[in-house]
């Protein structure tokens, strides 16, 4: 069923929780969440469950610490559906996840997440809200930032900010 040019998918940008420090691991992509991030990221996903929110799609950077945030999410019951997402890897480029999008909300979606790294995903929320990027919006790990977003094709700059929660108000 194809949607109108008005229709509005709910977007959530989620950071991924605490990881283990840089330089920890020879290669940064292999970096998994430590017991605390674990703890704090399982808290989250209950609290967003208590808010009754699921996501049609959870969408994943291919890093170890954003699957294992995903996969949190996922047995949480937040969403059955995850794939890993390339462009969701730091320097990823928005384009490609909008081209994604496009292709998405033609198959009658309603609520996205997107798990990735600071700073791109709050620079990419920035590009949808704003129109451009001025580096004010900040992205704790575990933290939210929720969009709603008309079509792929028209969202940039005018997409409407509605959530934007530091993990510390979600525990």
């Amino acid at each position: 069923m194809a949607h109108s040019p008005d229709y509005v998918t709910t977007v959530y940008f989620i950071r991924h929780g605490i990881a283990a420090e840089r330089g920890t691991y020879l290669d940064d992509n292999q970096r998994p969440l430590i017991e605390k991030g674990i703890r704090k990221t399982e808290k989250t996903a209950q609290r967003l469950l208590t808010l009754r929110l699921r996501f049609d799609m959870l969408l994943t950077s291919p890093l170890v610490r954003a699957v294992q945030t995903a996969e949190i999410f996922c047995q949480a019951g937040l969403t059955q559906n995850y794939q890993v997402f390339k462009p969701l890897a730091p320097n990823g480029s928005v384009q490609d996840w909008l081209d994604w999008l496009g292709a998405w909300q033609s198959v009658d979606p309603m609520s996205l997440a997107l798990v990735g790294h600071e700073p791109d995903l709050s620079q990419w929320a920035q590009l949808l809200v704003q129109g451009s990027i001025d580096n004010r919006w900040v992205l704790k790990k575990a933290g939210i930032i929720g969009v709603t977003v008309p079509a792929a094709r028209s969202a940039l700059g005018h997409s409407q900010l509605f959530w934007l929660a530091p993990p510390r108000l979600m525990l």
